[in-house]
């Protein structure tokens, strides 16, 4: 099986290297490649690699029973299998489907004092479970949010190199438009990645076999496994509210205005019966939320309405898996996006903002038509972002810029289908440029 190269490989070895390293705790959602990459680092850097999956092999949940201390736990693993071989110095003992286990996390305090053996954790829907995993391991702990891929990995899975990446940011930094060539080749991958998402399964279907077929049947399969970690995971709570949320996501975004409605999600829903459901899918790494600003103006945390909010889910293919059957067809025979076009490009782009770091807010003022997508920050300004369905004006965009209300706000930036370019302040890149953000920020700054 082909490994798709991944931005968490570079992370495990610097964290290898580190001499004052902790116990690593990977957390993401199911099926973005955890497992995968960390035994593969494991299987390259180590002589010894001590796997545990707490999910197959439950009998290893006895492994605390005398107690935290790591010579207490190596001894009741090397009971259970005396196979396994702990080499000083180069063995990584991983344990994985930690949200089934949550109580090895009070070890990584005793391993860290210890000192002789590399430790990783990881676990999906660890949101769910991590405040008594927080709790039993402050201070002795390095955390790391894994997703699906973003479109620099894809990119990577299609044979493209990190020269490639910096050519498209030199474009971005010099407002040098891309040519013809270009801009057909990479819109065309952005599409293709849109409609696929990152899945790492989904991703390497599409890779080995050139076209979508298969793919579906994956994404499906991912929504259908969703849907039973909620009726697995969502202990104590309203599993069935739950799943409304989680299927009305689709039909909300499709409309004119994305802004989540719980009305919508069942007669007489009130925010605050929801507002748990809605909270434990961002945490199962299922969702990215969205806040209304209450102004848009610097800081950005602490400045928005927590009950208004609009709801993307946090890869693109899960969106694209649960479309009706004609939409999905169309997508993938004609690349033909219809009422979804909007929804999509958005979902997208915002995906792409948590996966550079961002927390995600919009800004609707009463009784107006101002509305923007999305807002950034760096050191001195507050920069909207605008996601175009169409190539036309972006009047709230212009307001924002131009107004003496919004002295946080200098210039703006927009995506589209089209090319690069500069007018009023607002600078304009294609679609595909959005995973690059962060780093061009960081470059013009």
């Amino acid at each position: 099986m082909t490994y798709l190269k991944r931005k968490i490989d570079n992370y495990l070895l610097n964290w290898k290297t580190d001499p004052n390293k902790k116990p690593l705790i990977i957390k993401g959602s199911r099926q973005v490649g955890k497992t995968e990459s960390i035994t593969r680092f494991g299987h390259l850097n180590y002589k010894s690699i001590i796997y545990i999956n707490f999910v197959e092999e439950p009998n290893y949940k006895m492994i605390t029973t005398d107690g935290y201390k790591a010579q207490d736990i190596i001894k009741n693993i090397s009971r259970i299998d005396p196979s396994k071989q702990f080499i000083e110095n180069d063995t990584l003992i991983i344990f994985d489907e930690l949200q089934d286990f949550p109580d090895i996390a009070t070890s990584l305090k005793f391993f860290k004092i210890d000192g002789r053996f590399d430790v990783i954790c990881s676990g999906s829907l660890l949101g769910i479970n991590y405040q008594s995993i927080e709790s039993n391991s402050v201070g002795y702990k390095t955390d790391y949010e894994m997703f699906s891929l973003d479109f620099e990995e894809f990119l990577w899975a299609k044979g493209y190199d990190e020269s490639t990446i910096q050519e498209m940011l030199e474009h971005m930094v010099q407002l040098k438009s891309f040519n013809e060539i270009e801009m057909s080749i990479y819109s065309s991958l952005f599409l293709d990645f849109c409609i696929l998402g990152g899945m790492p399964a989904v991703v390497r279907e599409y890779i080995e076999k050139g076209t979508f077929e298969g793919s579906i049947d994956i994404q499906k399969q991912l929504v259908a496994d969703y849907k039973e970690d909620i009726r697995k995971y969502a202990v104590g709570m309203d599993q069935t509210r739950i799943t409304n949320v989680f299927n009305h996501i689709p039909v909300q975004l499709a409309k004119d205005n994305k802004k989540f409605q719980i009305t919508k999600v069942a007669s007489n829903a009130r925010f605050r019966d929801y507002r748990g459901c809605i909270e434990w899918l961002k945490d199962a790494g299922i969702i990215n939320i969205c806040y209304c600003m209450q102004f848009p103006e610097l800081p950005l945390k602490g400045n928005y309405d927590e009950s208004k909010y609009k709801i993307y889910f946090a890869d693109s293919g899960l969106l694209v898996s649960m479309l009706d059957d004609e939409a999905q067809e169309n997508l993938r025979v004609n690349k033909n996006l219809g009422v979804y076009k909007g929804a999509l490009y958005e979902n997208v782009v915002g995906e792409a903002l948590v996966k550079a770091g961002y927390d995600l807010y919009y800004y609707k003022k009463d009784n107006s038509t101002l509305e923007q997508d999305f807002f950034v920050r760096n050191k001195e300004n507050l920069i909207p972002v605008e996601v175009k369905a169409t190539n036309g004006t972006a009047r709230s965009l212009r307001t924002l810029i131009a107004s003496n209300h919004y002295p946080d706000i200098q210039f703006g930036i927009k995506f589209i289908s089209g090319n690069i370019g500069l007018s009023n302040n607002i600078y304009t890149f294609p679609y595909f440029c959005a995973f690059l953000l962060k780093k061009y920020l960081t470059k013009i700054s």
